[in-house]
C-alpha cells in the first residue's frame, strides 16, 4: 500500500468475473459505487447480502464504509440498516452489502421491481447484476486509549446538555 499524493493505494482481489472495479465517478467525489454480482430478489420484510465479488487489502489507519446511494434512498424501500458499514484493514473476505426492504410485509406487486423505478413503491425488488447496490468511501482513521478516571467533570468543555437539548 502506497500513499501517491492525496491517494491511498488498496488493493483489489476479483474473486467474480461479474465483479466491477469502483472508481470515482467525478473528480471530487467522496463516494464510489458498489454493484452486484448476483441476481436477489428481497422480498417485502427481507435483509439479504449482496455480494461484489470483491476483496481489499486495506492499509492499517484506513477503513472503507459502506453507504447508502442516495438515488436508491430516495427511490426504493431498500436501505443498508448498519450504515455506514466498516470494513477494517485486517479483513480479507468478500466485500459485501446488506439490504434490506422497508416495505410492509403485505405489499405485493404483480411482478417484481427494479433498482431504476421511481416513486419508493412498495413490494419485491429485483437486484440485478450490475445493478449499483451501494457507495464506499475510504476513511482515515485515529485510534484511541481509555483512561479510566474518577471523574470527567473539569476535563475540557462540558456543553451541558444532551439528548434534545438544543431544542427542535
Amino acid at each position: 500500500m502506497v500513499k501517491i499524493g492525496m491517494s491511498t493505494e488498496i488493493f483489489v482481489e476479483k474473486i467474480s468475473e461479474e465483479a466491477i472495479l469502483p472508481a470515482y465517478a467525478h473528480d471530487g467525489d467522496a463516494g464510489m459505487d458498489l454493484y452486484s454480482v448476483s441476481d436477489v430478489v428481497i422480498a417485502p420484510g427481507e435483509t439479504v447480502l449482496i455480494h461484489t465479488g470483491l476483496k481489499f487489502a486495506i492499509p492499517k489507519g484506513y477503513e472503507v464504509q459502506v453507504r447508502p446511494r442516495s438515488g436508491l434512498s430516495l427511490n426504493t424501500p431498500l436501505r443498508i440498516p448498519n450504515a455506514p458499514g466498516t470494513i477494517d484493514s485486517g479483513y480479507r473476505g468478500e466485500i459485501c452489502v446488506i439490504l434490506e426492504n422497508t416495505s410492509p410485509e403485505t405489499s405485493a406487486q404483480e411482478q417484481d421491481l427494479l433498482l431504476t423505478d421511481k416513486g419508493n413503491r412498495k413490494g419485491p425488488y429485483h437486484v440485478k447484476k450490475g445493478d449499483r447496490i451501494a457507495q464506499m468511501v475510504v476513511a482515515c482513521y485515529e485510534t484511541s486509549s481509555f483512561q479510566l478516571v474518577e471523574s470527567v467533570e473539569g476535563i475540557g468543555d462540558d456543553r451541558k446538555g444532551g439528548f434534545g437539548s438544543t431544542g427542535v
